[in-house]
């Protein structure tokens, strides 16, 4: 293998890791949800092509800003100094190129799905830039993370019909209570550094009992929500099952949690999510089409 080979697959492989796109799996299955529930079942190839491409392509712009807007605080944490930007894998320059990329993807992407998605998209790119600087200044940075990510399955609809319904905002407040509930449990990690630095978090200024509290109240009503849409949509006994495995995930993730445990800490606020994601899709995916 040649230098440059080497080194663009490096190069790919920091990039990859850079937005998390491993992660990429807490929006997407809800999009895919929005998107087979607007068409009435599988829309056309362009239709999915462009919505995945335009999601791909945000969510990466977005996660990448975020790093930039927190490459000082991520160098001064313990937790995060061995970041990309802090270690200098990557160079600033390096990830302004990348992040503009993204958005300009995803603006031609969000164009040739139709008119209100072109529309919207630098609105939707404000909104998942914005969330870089919240904790600054608010503690509700939780629920606007979950916020940004929303537009996902809004989105989706919208790349499916071109006009608005109630259903994906329905979807959006889930996915906006889910994201909030399991970022809290992650933010407990940073309490002491958070209150050092003068940055807001729902466990920094309540405490860890609260949050804790607090992060169980998001994701309860985010299975009242669940479930209400087991009757709006007269759904069946599948969607019914991939909830309440969905459930018992979560509670499984509450009950795991250790501030002070980064292994427990990652598979509560990862790998559990990433299943309960997938199982909502599954099942829900089958309720349709069985």
């Amino acid at each position: 293998m040649s230098a440059v080979i080497r080194s663009a697959l490096i190069k790919t492989r920091d990039f990859g890791s850079l937005v998390m796109f491993s992660h990429t799996l807490f929006s997407l299955p809800f999009a895919i949800i929005s998107i087979v529930w607007a068409a009435e079942g599988v829309p056309g190839w362009p239709t999915v092509l462009w919505s995945l491409i335009a999601l791909i392509a945000a969510r990466n712009g977005a996660n990448a800003f975020n790093r930039l807007a927190d490459r000082e605080f991520d160098a001064a944490n313990p937790r995060t100094a061995h970041r990309h930007l802090p270690q200098k894998r990557l160079s600033v320059r390096e990830v302004w190129i990348f992040v503009i990329v993204n958005y300009a993807v995803f603006i031609a992407a969000a164009g040739m799905l139709n008119t209100l998605c072109l529309i919207l998209s630098p609105a939707a790119i404000f909104l998942i830039s914005s969330y870089s600087y919240t904790k600054r200044f608010t503690w509700l940075s939780h629920l606007y993370l979950g916020f940004t990510i929303a537009s996902a399955p809004i989105g989706a609809w919208f790349a499916v019909t071109g006009s608005f319904a109630f259903t994906p905002f329905v979807l959006g407040t889930i996915v906006m209570l889910w994201i909030g509930g399991f970022d809290i449990l992650y933010g407990t990690q940073d309490i002491d550094f958070d209150r050092k630095q003068g940055l807001y978090s729902i466990p920094s200024t309540f405490g860890l009992k609260p949050a804790l509290y607090i992060s169980r109240f998001l994701h309860l009503v985010m299975i009242g929500l669940l479930l209400s849409l087991f009757v709006l949509r007269d759904l069946g006994a599948f969607y019914l099952i991939g909830i309440g495995l969905a459930a018992f995930l979560l509670m499984l993730e509450h009950g795991i949690v250790k501030p002070h445990n980064r292994r427990l800490m990652k598979i509560a606020s990862y790998n559990l999510n990433q299943g309960v994601s997938m199982l909502i899709l599954l099942f829900t995916l089958l309720d349709y089409f069985l």
